[in-house]
């Protein structure tokens, strides 16, 4: 099963909403996170479909991957019971870097309720914010920056602090903030929102939004010998400190493969990805696939030898 998104991170002006090409890369918001690797994984089942019918190879695009994929890859798997052997998930690495380990993701809402009144008599209140800011305060200890040269390691990033307060003068009553935390296996999910209860200061609600486990993925070894036989250079092992949906695969135990073609700046109004490298994915990956399905017995029951597939077919043209 191939996997892939078409949703982009916000961007306030719509005008960044655009594509170019450039110095041999197209640019534009979502290029490389991840509309060209879909714009790929289409051409390859079309291609493998024409050269292999039947070949049990499909393709899963959902559109919610930057807000969880809550509504997406994790309800095609639990709620509506998809299944496969092995998943693409081209949403990490590089054209030489394989992700073997992604980082868990918690996205915690911190909510505090106080009692307002004049700022020139705060002890006639309760700051709502000023809990907030003490409790953020005891998270950047409960969160130390780690000595590992890669930061694997846990972090805690502040990512959003506002009161419904337009007044210099008048105590909030309210306040919230949103916090981002990563950590590594063999951390859970409720270990780390133990640690944020332990945390916060008295009067502050925790609220989980949004909170998955770490994974680890297992790369076929075949894929490998591909990828090393075609880039001359064997894969370098990547521990991924972003998330993706993957986790909703892998900790399945479901063997997930990503690497994705060269691309930068992502989630930036400027994000590339590059376009030879575009080319150089499609040809591992169909080799790969192409391989995996040799002497497989398809829908129209005749078997199929590698040696009766042609791997000289070039790859698609730029345009």
């Amino acid at each position: 099963l191939m996997c892939g998104h078409i949703d982009v991170v916000h961007h306030a002006d719509p005008a960044v909403y655009r594509s170019t090409v450039s110095e041999g890369r197209i640019v534009g918001p979502g290029s490389g996170d991840m509309k060209g690797n879909v714009a790929i994984m289409l051409e390859l089942l079309r291609a493998v479909q024409e050269r292999v019918p039947g070949a049990p190879l499909a393709l899963a695009v959902t559109g919610d991957e930057e807000r969880g994929g809550e509504h997406g890859t994790r309800a095609l798997f639990d709620e509506f019971g998809l299944e496969c052997s092995l998943a693409i998930v081209p949403d990490g690495g590089s054209i030489d870097e394989i992700v073997v380990e992604e980082k868990g993701i918690l996205h915690v809402e911190l909510r505090s309720t106080g009692v307002s009144c004049h700022s020139a008599r705060p002890w006639l209140g309760r700051n709502a914010l000023e809990q907030i800011v003490r409790s953020v305060d005891a998270l950047r200890l409960a969160f130390p920056p780690g000595e590992d040269a890669g930061h694997w390691y846990d972090t805690c990033s502040l990512t959003r602090l506002d009161a419904p307060n337009r007044s210099f003068n008048r105590v909030p009553a309210h306040a919230r903030a949103t916090l981002d935390i990563r950590f590594p296996a063999p951390a859970t999910v409720e270990e780390m929102m133990e640690r944020v209860r332990g945390s916060v200061v008295d009067g502050v609600d925790v609220e989980l939004v949004v909170g998955a486990e770490p994974s680890v993925l297992s790369p076929d070894p075949a894929f490998l010998r591909v990828c090393g036989e075609t880039l001359g250079r064997p894969l370098v092992s990547l521990r991924e400190h972003g998330g993706s949906d993957a986790r909703f695969i892998a900790n399945r135990g479901i063997p997930v493969l990503m690497t994705r073609p060269e691309c930068g700046r992502l989630h930036a109004p400027d994000e590339w990805i590059e376009i030879d490298s575009m080319l150089v994915f499609y040809q591992i990956y169909e080799r790969y696939l192409l391989e995996r399905f040799a002497g497989l017995d398809v829908l129209d029951g005749q078997g199929v030898t590698f040696d009766n597939l042609s791997l000289t077919r070039p790859p698609p043209r730029r345009r």
